[in-house]
């Protein structure tokens, strides 16, 4: 097969990540593989690291869908079986599955057009998983939840509409006693540091991270060494360094930069937190903190309670709720046998439904469904 990979964005989270990983993957087993996405872009420059074919466009240029940036995507999309689309927030009237199908059409090709998606986002249009266009399009969705919502509330064929869990990397999240005691040196934190919270991906309103800075200060009449490493970058930085400040957490929160290795973070905390308002899907997160045997904390949205399950792997709480937050940390703490029994049973449940090695295996299954 022939499987080219759509990334509208500059972004480097986790969806980005996958399908550096997932390039490389299809490629070992013999598939050709297309990236087409933004110069200069997170996934652009990884593409560059593969011998995969990548195609590259001015970001803020191509919302003018002009001639040349139709024969661009042509150009990129001719010979593929299969264009597997990131479903990304509109530009000025321009989205990307859009512009796909429509380049598809008048090329005249026979690419098979697979928006993808974890995430809802009510504001997004029901064309985005569905282009009215004469072509072939197949929504796949990442979580159960999304799944239902393209059915139930946009009303899509059931029949064009799949699930496929993205999995993540069993075999490299497994806790190692070497690379803790190199994460230890590498992430140095207070010697009475307990419990150790991680939370990792950007910093942005919709992750919540200032709602789980006022956690913390809540924890700390029960837990007074509490501490939160926060990994990341992104537009809200500087007000969430801000924010520890005033409300005098200074002892309690250590920041780190983005990184592509957060296997080291999970080696040395305690519990994951995801502290998330809106938008999400399933976060790669969840899934490699778990692989690595971590109880997790996280907002009750979209596809977390597929994994998250209350009680056996950790703890869901209502998006916002600080409160809350707070006494799940408590709850997971104060329990070590419990706490413990719930990180087992995370990682079983990423061994048993979520091991990306045959998830990758599970996504080109699904796309041979549509190639002679």
């Amino acid at each position: 097969m022939h499987i080219c990979f759509i990334e509208d964005t500059y972004l480097h989270g986790g969806t980005q990540i996958w399908v550096a990983e997932a390039m490389r993957d299809f490629m070992a087993k013999g598939h050709d593989v297309t990236l087409l996405t933004a110069a200069d872009g997170f996934n652009a420059r990884d593409g560059l690291l593969t011998d995969a074919r990548v195609v590259t466009y001015d970001f803020n240029d191509v919302i003018a869908e002009d001639e040349k940036h139709r024969d661009i995507w042509k150009e990129a999309l001719s010979g593929t079986d299969v264009a597997v689309c990131t479903v990304h927030p509109p530009r000025d009237g321009f989205h990307c599955s859009l512009f796909a199908a429509r380049c598809i059409e008048e090329a005249g090709l026979d690419t098979v057009l697979e928006p993808k998606t974890g995430t809802i986002v009510p504001e997004y249009e029901r064309n985005f998983y569905s282009p009215p266009r004469d072509i072939q399009s197949h929504v796949i969705c990442i979580t159960d939840f999304t799944r239902r919502y393209m059915i139930d509330t946009l009303r899509i064929p059931e029949e064009e509409v799949s699930l496929v869990y993205q999995g993540t990397e069993v075999s490299r999240f497994t806790h190692d006693g070497e690379r803790r005691r190199e994460a230890e040196n590498r992430y140095v934190l207070p010697p009475n540091a307990a419990p150790i919270l991680g939370s990792v991906g950007s910093f942005e309103h919709r992750k919540g991270q200032v709602v789980l800075l006022e956690a913390v200060a809540e924890m700390r009449r029960t837990l007074p060494d509490v501490h939160l490493i926060l990994v990341g970058d992104g537009p809200d930085e500087e007000l969430l360094n801000n924010a520890v400040v005033e409300m005098g957490l200074e002892s309690n929160v250590t920041f780190f930069p983005f990184t592509r290795e957060p296997v080291h973070i999970f080696e040395i905390i305690d519990i994951l937190v995801l502290s998330s308002l809106y938008k999400e899907g399933l976060p790669n997160v969840l899934l490699e903190a778990m692989s690595m045997g971590l109880p997790v904390v996280a907002s009750r949205l979209a596809g977390v309670p597929e994994v998250v399950i209350d009680g056996r792997t950790g703890w869901t709480t209502e998006p916002g709720d600080v409160q809350g937050l707070a006494r799940a940390v408590e709850l997971l703490w104060e329990d070590p046998a419990a706490c413990r029994e719930m990180g087992a049973e995370g990682r079983r449940l990423m061994e048993e439904k979520f091991d990306k090695v045959h998830q990758f295996d599970a996504f080109l299954d699904h796309f041979s469904t549509y190639v002679d």
